[in-house]
């Protein structure tokens, strides 16, 4: 298998992660193409230097989130931008996106966008079922930071679905 039939591959395997980053930032279908892309490009340019140090959906989980923050960024400082389309790409990430979810999932989507960026990478993971020390290594904060921030994030989620503060989740 040469190193492109390798990416793909790893690329297939790890779809999902990537897609679920993606669509917490993403505010629309279009948003989500623009970072699916950006992210998969990032990947392809990080391959080869992946030494294999952290499980690799923690590497990938990392790459997303970076790549998403940075593009959050860069639509705040320039929010008029066209998007390339590379048909493979869409068509694999098309396949992730689905518009027409339920009624809960898109109100606690609609809630998680309105996190804080941090905040949504920790939901994500945890919701994820990631450990908390796998949580920590992906956003870079203690272990302890973790376990604060997700009950925080809990109430402020429930709070923001339901207009109340009782715990939401487990």
């Amino acid at each position: 298998m040469n190193q492109k039939q390798a990416f793909y591959h790893f690329l297939e395997q790890n779809t999902a992660v990537v897609s679920k980053v993606c669509r917490i930032y993403a505010n629309n279908a279009d948003e989500f193409q623009d970072y699916f892309q950006e992210v998969v490009l990032q990947l392809w340019r990080s391959y080869q230097s992946f030494r294999g140090e952290a499980k690799a959906s923690t590497w990938v989980y990392r790459i997303a989130l970076n790549v998403c923050l940075t593009q959050l960024k860069l639509k705040k400082r320039r929010p008029d931008h066209t998007a390339l389309e590379a048909a493979p790409l869409h068509a694999l990430a098309q396949q992730n996106y689905d518009a027409t979810q339920d009624e809960q999932i898109r109100k606690m989507y609609a809630a998680i966008r309105q996190l804080k960026e941090i905040d949504r990478a920790i939901i994500l993971l945890y919701l994820e079922a990631r450990s908390y020390e796998e949580i920590a290594e992906v956003v870079g904060i203690s272990m302890s930071n973790v376990g604060v921030r997700i009950n925080r994030i809990k109430q402020q989620l429930n709070k923001l679905i339901h207009g109340r503060s009782a715990s939401i989740v487990g």
